[in-house]
């Protein structure tokens, strides 16, 4: 499983929004866990001020019922 977050833009009138001070950006950040072959399993949209890791975390969570085969690489 690859793991990786996008942080976005968002509108004025939007409700929800952060600020990732890394890339300097007020908006949302999209957390995707994707397998080898590019296929989506999970999707994860917090504020941008949650760090990846997190992210990462919540979008894993969401998929853990097809995790359990996975094994750590590293």
């Amino acid at each position: 499983m690859i793991v990786d977050a996008q942080s976005v833009k968002n509108t004025d009138t939007a409700g929800l929004k952060g600020y990732d001070a890394g890339k300097k950006i007020s908006g949302i950040k999209r957390h995707i866990v994707v397998d080898t072959q590019g296929l989506p399993h999970a999707v994860a949209v917090t504020t941008a001020e949650v760090t990846d890791r997190k992210g990462a975390l919540k979008a894993l969570a969401r998929c853990q019922s097809g995790l359990k085969r996975v094994q750590s690489l590293l």
